[in-house]
């Protein structure tokens, strides 16, 4: 039993060495309190402002199509950074340093990572979605339900692998070092630190991009092609609600870059310099940039596409689904058949 104990101990210190749990902060406790009360407030407008969004859909049957799927997917990666991720991360800057132990911290940076590589995918399928609606409707009109179903499983089970890795030893999580938030442990930037970035930031970063960049300019050129010819009136889909969506998109993605950029960044300063010589302040800004992807993405629906501003405004108004006309403005036309409930 003594032997037992011993064990047990030794093994509890090996892990404490190899995860500082107590180390001290970077950050003061006012400091903390400002990042919890940023985070608390961040929670809690992503998650009801997505809630509408899925209420939306839930609604208006008419908007359940098969590239709108893809938004309904958004808005849940959305709904669990800002049910899971933020409410553990703002405990922490109350309590001034990780309150979850080594499996929180594990669970927290996988889930973070996990709907971070869902979102950049999915946003990938609509830039896809687009192009083939718009540039390539021969190809468009001939995908099914079933298509987009195995495009949006394909984001998530990407999503699952890149997530996983870190939890079986390909790189690892950790704390950052202000010690409230877990994340890549890019302090520990050994060869296994540097292939795993250079793989996220190729495979789920770089190619990603480079699709949306391709799809988007090719959306461009084909309108301005249309536009130039003067045959907009002879194609077969309502052109001002296309534009709407792929406006959206567009914003979505910019907006996607915008916050993730910080991010890679760090791990990019990590993975080729000194990671002691980054910045506390940096370290913590670069994953809040990273979340707030999740309240941002409903402003857009509002803002970019009149169909989701007259669906949202309806629901917040009360109104009856007879008082809201939201059927003449259809958002796409290879993807428009409605999705069995």
């Amino acid at each position: 039993m003594a032997l037992c104990d011993k064990e047990m101990e030794s093994g509890f210190l090996n892990s404490s060495e190899s995860f500082p749990y107590v180390e001290k902060s970077a950050f003061t406790q006012t400091e903390h309190n400002i990042v919890a009360a940023y985070l608390i407030t961040a929670g809690v407008v992503s998650l009801s402002s997505n809630i509408v969004v899925l209420l939306m859909f839930v609604k208006f049957r008419e908007l359940r199509n098969a590239t709108n799927a893809i938004i309904i997917n958004l808005a849940l990666t959305d709904i669990g950074v800002a049910g899971i991720g933020y409410p553990m991360s703002a405990a922490s800057d109350l309590h001034g340093s990780w309150k979850f132990g080594y499996t929180g911290c594990q669970i927290y940076a996988a889930l973070n990572i996990f709907f971070g590589m869902a979102s950049i995918g999915l946003l990938t399928m609509v830039a896809i979605d687009r192009y083939l609606t718009i540039c390539r409707p021969d190809i468009g009109q001939k995908l099914t339900t079933m298509s987009y179903t195995l495009l949006i499983v394909a984001a998530w089970l990407n999503a699952v692998f890149w997530s996983f890795m870190p939890i079986i030893g390909w790189a690892g999580y950790a704390p950052d070092p202000t010690g409230a938030t877990c994340t890549i442990n890019w302090r520990n930037n050994d060869s296994s630190f540097v292939s795993y970035t250079m793989a996220v930031i190729t495979i789920n970063f770089i190619i990603p991009l480079s699709v949306m960049f391709y799809c988007y300019y090719s959306v461009s050129v084909t309108v301005k092609r249309y536009k130039a010819n003067n045959c907009l009136d002879s194609i077969n889909m309502d052109w001002s609600d296309q534009m709407d969506v792929t406006k959206m998109s567009i914003i979505m993605i910019v907006m996607f870059l915008v916050a993730w950029s910080p991010y890679s960044v760090v791990c990019l300063w990590a993975s080729f310099g000194d990671p002691l010589k980054i910045p506390a302040s940096m370290a913590i800004i670069a994953p809040l940039f990273a979340k707030s992807s999740t309240f941002y993405n409903p402003c857009i629906y509002v803002i970019a596409n009149k169909k989701f501003r007259r669906a949202i405004i309806g629901m917040l108004r009360c109104q009856t689904r007879q008082r809201i006309t939201i059927n003449n403005q259809v958002p796409m036309t290879a993807s428009s058949s409605p999705l069995n409930p």
